[in-house]
């Protein structure tokens, strides 16, 4: 049998090393494939957020330093600009003043319906009103309060006149006891009659009130008798009897108005309502309108107590009706005269410092029924030299403290008194170039 021959391996060795070789290529191609998947995968979506991303910083950080440049041309300017518009100054004057002072007397009349200054006479308004005060009074006056004790009485005639006995109302009768009792009707008290030799007197029931309240009065049955018939026959055989006790009589203590109480509330509620009328006219007045001391009136129009002295009170009402006129005129009249009056007599190249006028004045004679009050017034003012403040700004330009003082020294001379200089900010060494930027105030303290 021939021997077979192999070219290069035996065919179970070959098959063995042809998978190897399919494995090993296999394995290559999936890492190459991996390889791929990476590279696209940077040249994909994230590798462009991210190339995005780095452009954007790059933009921010070139606007942010174009921001900065312009910042600080921005700050240079601006600071350039205050630099020479911020400085300012303000220049105090404190003018020197004279005092000018006067006394006039104005008419303030109600007939007059404009204000005449040249023959010092103003329009007066009358003004008038009344109010009503009650108060109530305690009474200062001790009295008592009494019942007075009553009963009925059997009154006996024994008289043997055959004829009856008539007792006008309040005749009186006493007691044993000596307590009055008078009767309160007529009493007609038959006669006597005789019978077997006995005289049977006559009688009659009536009623009887004491004579003055007080428990004293409420006495037991007792005998009575007529007093107006001492001395006579009458007084033994007119008598009386009570057969129940008296009853009804009491006291006690109790305050009453005397004339001393209702003449102390008389004048204290007058004086009130004179003061409360007068205040009532004045809160009715405009601050507009002056009322001058003296100017006023008031009267008491009627009063009255509710009740009269002598009465068992404790306390009463005291009624007045109190009214009250006045005249006023117009404050803007006299400031207007006063204003004007100063200003006639200074000279011209004078000013009035119209804060500084000081007014008091007085009423010499009021009329007000009849419409017309004379005024005192007394009134003062400060008057100062004119300064043209324009012009003067004008001679303190581009000046410093020392210069400015030196010129308005030179200008105004003994027209003013002080003179204070601020520059404004703290590195400015001169006044402002501007006119408008100096500031020049007039001061008097």
């Amino acid at each position: 049998m021939a021997k077979k021959i192999y070219d290069i391996k035996p065919p179970k060795l070959v098959d063995q090393d042809q998978e190897k070789i399919e494995d090993f290529l296999e394995k290559k191609a999936l890492g190459r494939g991996k390889k791929e998947r990476k590279k696209r995968a940077l040249k994909g979506p994230t590798a462009k957020r991210k190339k995005k991303t780095k452009g954007i910083k790059n933009n921010n950080r070139i606007l942010l330093k174009k921001f900065s440049v312009g910042a600080v041309i921005f700050l240079a300017i601006l600071l350039i600009y205050l630099f020479f518009k911020l400085p300012k100054a303000e220049v105090s004057i404190w003018p020197k003043t004279d005092l000018l002072s006067f006394k006039e007397t104005i008419i303030a009349d109600t007939s007059v319906v404009l204000a005449d200054f040249d023959n010092k006479v103003i329009p007066a308004q009358y003004l008038k009103d009344e109010i009503e005060s009650s108060e109530e009074f305690l009474a200062t006056g001790n009295g008592s309060n009494e019942g007075k004790a009553g009963g009925t009485i059997t009154i006996y005639n024994k008289c043997d006149f055959f004829k009856p006995v008539i007792l006008k109302i309040g005749t009186h009768f006493i007691s044993d006891s000596n307590k009055y009792f008078k009767i309160l009707s007529k009493a007609t008290v038959p006669s006597a009659v005789k019978s077997g030799g006995k005289i049977i007197p006559g009688s009659v029931d009536i009623e009887v009130e004491a004579a003055e309240g007080g428990e004293s009065f409420n006495i037991k049955p007792a005998n009575f008798s007529v007093p107006k018939f001492a001395g006579t026959v009458y007084y033994y055989c007119i008598y009386a009897q009570s057969k129940t006790p008296m009853s009804g009589g009491f006291a006690s203590a109790v305050k009453k108005i005397t004339e001393d109480d209702i003449q102390s509330a008389k004048e204290f509620l007058n004086e009130k309502a004179l003061k409360d009328v007068e205040n009532f006219l004045k809160s009715k007045i405009s601050e507009d309108y002056i009322l001058a001391d003296g100017a006023i009136s008031s009267e008491i129009v009627s009063g009255s107590s509710n009740t009269k002295a002598g009465v068992t009170a404790d306390k009463f009402i005291y009624t007045a009706k109190a009214s009250a006129s006045c005249l006023v005129f117009k404050k803007s009249d006299l400031e207007k005269f006063i204003k004007d009056y100063i200003i006639s007599q200074m000279p011209d190249y004078k000013i009035l410092l119209e804060e500084s006028i000081n007014t008091t004045y007085n009423t010499e004679v009021a009329d007000i029924e009849g419409g017309k009050i004379t005024v005192n017034i007394e009134f003062s003012a400060k008057i100062y030299s004119d300064i043209d403040k324009n012009s003067l700004a004008y001679l303190l330009r581009r000046k410093t403290g020392d210069q400015i003082n030196e010129t308005i020294n030179n200008n105004l001379g003994d027209k003013v008194s002080k003179v204070k200089v601020n520059l404004w900010p703290f590195w400015v060494t001169k006044s402002p170039k501007s006119q408008k930027a100096i500031m020049i105030n007039l001061k008097f303290d």
